[in-house]
């Protein structure tokens, strides 16, 4: 099965960096922000080894790519969810990892609040405030709409906005 490559190209026709310093650079940052998305460590790692294993394979178009890290991202996302829906089961509760185990935000109030998201909420955020992506770095990396990503973004922001409100910006 291959996915489908989304994503703008850069101008150059050879990859801007190669795979290894791509992998070295960027396959924990995934992992980390996969296992903030799905509250799940251990899968997370595993959805990150497979997204480069195939962004490997494809490296001759995949590092051409602006955003080779979020279209990573967005086939472990992808891979991930797949899994749980074939192991029946849904993805481990948020709050159920420790902190130690997904690199998690210290102030405990702030994993919670992040744990009441649901995965589509929380992959907007994680990708703009974990990964840094702009908007449409965002939506290309999830494979959705801009829109469709502010709305959520917008959505998941004011919840965390109601739950966090007592934290001045410094603190968090």
């Amino acid at each position: 099965m291959t996915e489908p490559v989304a994503g703008t190209y850069a101008a150059e026709p050879t990859a801007a960096l190669p795979f290894e310093d791509f992998y070295r650079g960027g396959r924990d940052r995934v992992a980390r922000a996969l296992a903030l998305t799905l509250g799940d460590a251990h899968l997370a790692a595993d959805a990150a080894d497979e997204a480069m294993a195939r962004a490997y394979q494809r490296w001759d178009r995949i590092g051409r790519l602006d955003n080779p890290g979020g279209w990573v991202y967005r086939v472990a996302l992808n891979w991930s969810l797949s899994a749980l829906q074939r192991r029946r089961r849904p993805a481990r509760a948020f709050h159920e990892q420790g902190p130690q185990d997904i690199d998690a935000p210290s102030e405990p109030t702030v994993h919670a609040a992040l744990a009441e998201l649901d995965v589509r909420q929380r992959s907007v955020v994680i990708c703009r405030f974990y990964l840094g992506l702009n908007e449409a770095e965002t939506a290309e990396a999830l494979g959705i709409r801009p829109g469709t990503a502010k709305s959520r973004l917008h959505r998941a922001l004011r919840h965390l906005q109601t739950r966090l409100d007592h934290f001045s910006p410094e603190e968090l």
